[in-house]
């Protein structure tokens, strides 16, 4: 690059791989794009403080983040069980970052670096901004920023907050690193509790103490996280011992014309030249595209409202068709495109109409589409039409998964969709068919699901396809009990099928879900059952597969097709 230093260094615990849906490889390419030098550590030795110092003293600051994955989540299962393979790490080889990587990274860089700004980001910062309960100690936690010990904290995607903690940074002089980046749209800092901007409106969370005394305080507070994301001007105060987590108004999202220019970026799509052993995590994207950010739909397990957020930005037809021209013409183009999507596959270009600072809704589809959630369904056929009729583009597959309530508003997008371009397998979350279960989810009805089930079995019959609905299920769901799950698994039976894409429950910092099980309430308060050990939760989880009183196994056998078949 002809430089003599960096001015940005980015701790991260994924493996690089420069390509857009990568946190770091996405980060590094915008502040390089606007003028500063910027340097990865990926996966560093976090027991020897030179794996991070190769490339000098950062002039301005050092980003940390875990990785694509909260780290946590990333080494083990539902059932607490370490994981055996890490798929953003070079031969899928665990343990190649720590438990709760940002708080090691972050004292790597303290030790490395004396005095410089540490500035923590990324999924595992975002989701654990505020106190949380943490399934894998089983115990409520301070926000992660005094944790880490951190100088600030970014939330959300943070493109926008990152390049204006680098500027301001740039132009502070001698002052502190907090009071630079303090009051920075989508930056969290730590301070007093009553020294937010006069006059500004504030969101008051339950204390760290009092959430510890009462644990249905966890609830409150994750429902006031989030509106937050949604409240352009307010900001949002948890007080933390005699000190507060003072969270800035949230960053507005990036324009159509700045998501254009940001996944317009020269990114290489693969992995760093020195590694010897594929990153499994890029093959399933490398051919990817990816089309908007958000997702309205607000399931109450999701990490998406807390993260990107409700309100779906897209970009441009134009900056997509040409990232797929891109695409056919690299070296190891194999013909296909794999995804044209984001979160929901069918939200691109959706806008909201109504006044989004003051919407009280938590999701913009249950338990009826929102009047004011707009979506050209058939734009989205249009733009999948095109993108498919690309000079080398032999192939294009959808494998985003698909809001199925909000596709059935649209006949010509499901037309389109089922019979082009699905490959064999559609990706569908129903989650649960129970009433009570999909209603804590906020999900759809049950049927509503088997509304689309008939008429994705009439589009592929007559396509002339066979093809698959693959449904995407949670077991152990706060206030699922053990006849909910005997409910759906005779539903499976009746149906034929014996679901592969299972999983139990996981309760994620930050999310709604996450609180009903600290809490055992509901968004609303009432009380409800939980399967809180992994016994009761295995014994949920077991249930899909067999009756009750009978042995569990669990079944390769794949849905029944649209013919009425049982297929081997």
């Amino acid at each position: 690059m002809g430089w003599d230093g960096i001015d940005v260094l980015i701790v991260s615990g994924d493996a690089y791989v420069d390509h857009p849906t990568f946190g770091a490889a996405l980060i590094g390419r915008w502040l390089v794009a606007h003028g500063y030098r910027v340097g990865i550590a990926a996966q560093p030795d976090w027991h020897d403080i030179s794996s991070i110092m190769h490339m000098g003293r950062p002039r301005l600051f050092a980003g940390v983040t875990a990785g694509a994955l909260d780290s946590m989540l990333a080494h083990y299962t539902a059932f607490k069980k370490r994981r055996s393979e890490d798929a953003y790490t070079p031969g899928g080889v665990m343990g190649r970052r720590p438990d709760r990587a940002i708080i090691v990274y972050t004292n790597l860089v303290r030790q490395a670096f004396r005095g410089l700004p540490v500035v923590i980001g990324g999924i595992e910062a975002s989701l654990r901004r505020a106190a949380h309960y943490d399934f894998w100690s089983n115990k409520l936690r301070r926000s992660i920023l005094p944790d880490s010990k951190a100088d600030a904290l970014v939330y959300g995607m943070g493109e926008r907050a990152i390049l204006e903690i680098a500027r301001s940074l740039e132009s502070s002089g001698n002052e502190t690193p907090a009071k630079a980046l303090w009051g920075i749209r989508g930056v969290a800092v730590m301070g007093q509790p009553d020294s937010t901007p006069a006059f500004a409106e504030v969101e008051e969370l339950p204390s760290f103490e009092e959430i510890s005394s009462d644990p249905a305080k966890l609830m409150q507070a994750t429902l006031i996280m989030e509106r937050h994301v949604h409240q352009a001007k307010a900001w949002a105060v948890q007080p933390t011992g005699n000190r507060a987590v003072l969270m800035a108004p949230p960053a507005e999202p990036l324009s159509t014309a700045e998501m254009d220019q940001l996944y317009g970026l020269p990114f290489a799509r693969g992995q760093h030249p020195s590694y010897t052993q594929p990153v499994p995590g890029l093959e399933t994207v490398i051919d990817s595209i990816t089309s908007h950010r958000g997702c309205g739909g607000g399931c109450s397990f999701c990490s998406l409202a807390l993260h990107q957020g409700r309100v779906v930005r897209s970009r441009s037809a134009e900056s997509i068709i040409a990232e797929a021209e891109h695409l056919t013409r690299g070296p190891d183009w194999r013909g296909s495109i794999s995804d044209v999507g984001g979160p929901s596959a069918n939200m691109w270009g959706a806008v909201c109409t109504g006044h989004k600072a003051s919407c009280k809704r938590a999701s913009c589809l249950t338990p009826r589409r929102c009047k004011h959630f707009e979506v050209d369904q058939q734009a989205i056929a249009g733009l999948l039409d095109r993108v498919a009729a690309t000079d080398g583009v032999k192939h294009l597959r959808v494998a985003s998964g698909v809001r199925f309530d909000l596709g059935m508003e649209s006949p010509e997008y499901l037309e389109a969709l089922i019979s082009r371009y699905v490959g064999g397998q559609l990706k569908i979350a129903p989650e649960h068919i129970s009433a009570p279960v999909l209603q804590l989810m906020r999900k759809p009805r049950l049927e509503v699901f088997e509304r689309f089930l008939e008429t994705f079995n009439a589009i592929s019959i007559r396509a002339g396809k066979e093809q698959y609905v693959v449904p995407y299920l949670l077991s152990a769901f706060p206030g699922c009990l053990d006849r909910d799950m005997i409910e759906l698994g005779q539903w499976l039976r009746r149906r034929g099928w014996q679901p592969r894409q299972v999983q139990c429950f996981v309760p994620t910092p930050g999310t709604v879900a996450t609180a009903m099980f600290h809490a055992q309430v509901d968004e609303h308060g009432r009380s409800i059952s939980v399967a809180k050990d992994v016994p009761q939760r295995k014994k949920q989880h077991d249930l899909l597969f067999s009756p009750p009183g009978k042995t569990s196994q669990t079944s390769n056998h794949r849905p029944q097709n649209h013919k009425g078949r049982k297929k081997r």
